[in-house]
């Protein structure tokens, strides 16, 4: 049986990423923070399901976790690593404080980071382990792409995340280890609404707030018209599983988005956003 550890699984993408894997006849170790999420995903997904509770900002944690990995797997080879965990954090660039930017790079870029460190003797830099490298999934976002006006943070993690993924890539081809970035458009997932209730009102004076305050009423329909997580779980089997998996899996809901999202010129990008969001400079 293969063995995969997916990061951030208690919902959303990390979720169904989850479930496909098992029902795939895989064996999931799983990140979640808390404990209540551990137990409730034993009891939903089985035998075949190990949960490992670590937040990906704690190394101490996520080190140890990969000693429980290798322990379990009695000298055979992960399958696959997903770094799927992340968090959006919003605002405009002059407003965010540093920590902000910190707490966003924690999360999506360290974290990956420090993952792929722990886990990486086990996909096959170790070479006294038995089978075949496995392979690292890097979840990305079409935001890596270009940059969304009041998400710059998040937009500048994904970015920092494909860069990270391009050099990996081709820095693990020494030991056969490939590395596929998956880059969705808007998923239906829980980040929206944990989104949509962040508290915002420090940015209430902040000529930004308007605009914030749109973008915040757009998010329920980003939510309803978005991609099912299920769409990315295929995506993510697939990248583990298809003998040439694209290096950059671009998913949108048709041709026509995935035209816009990654052909348009910027310039033209910005006239629109502007319009959309009223941050076109006063007369």
């Amino acid at each position: 049986m293969k063995s995969v550890v997916v990061t951030g699984v208690s919902s959303g993408i990390g979720h169904a990423i989850a479930k496909l894997l098992l029902d795939k006849g895989f064996r999931v170790f799983g990140s979640v923070r808390k404990p209540a999420d551990a137990e409730r995903l034993i009891h939903e997904f089985g035998a075949n399901f190990t949960p490992l509770i670590f937040d990906v900002t704690d190394e101490a944690a996520i080190r140890a976790a990969a000693g429980e990995v290798r322990a379990a797997l009695g000298g055979e080879r992960l399958a696959g690593l997903v770094n799927n965990a992340g968090i959006a954090v919003s605002g405009a660039v002059v407003d965010l404080s540093a920590d902000d930017f910190r707490r966003q790079f924690e999360v999506n870029v360290i974290g990956p980071i420090v993952a792929t460190q722990a886990f990486a003797p086990l996909l096959g830099t170790d070479d006294t382990l038995r089978g075949p490298p496995g392979r690292i999934v890097m979840m990305s976002s079409i935001a890596g792409r270009f940059g969304n006006p009041l998400m710059a943070a998040y937009s500048a993690s994904k970015h920092a995340l494909n860069g990270l993924s391009d050099g990996l890539r081709r820095e693990m081809m020494l030991f056969g280890i490939d590395v596929v970035i998956i880059a969705p458009g808007a998923v239906k997932t829980p980040i929206w609404a944990k989104a949509e209730h962040e508290d915002v009102s420090r940015f209430a004076n902040s000529p930004f707030y308007p605009a914030l305050q749109t973008i915040r009423a757009m998010l329920p329909k980003m939510d309803q018209s978005g991609l099912p997580p299920e769409t990315i779980a295929q995506h993510v089997f697939d990248a583990l599983t298809s003998p040439s998996p694209k290096a950059h899996d671009v998913i949108t809901p048709g041709p026509l988005q995935f035209w816009l999202s990654t052909k348009l010129p910027p310039r033209w990008i910005d006239k629109v956003v502007a319009k959309r969001l009223g941050l076109r400079p006063a007369k």
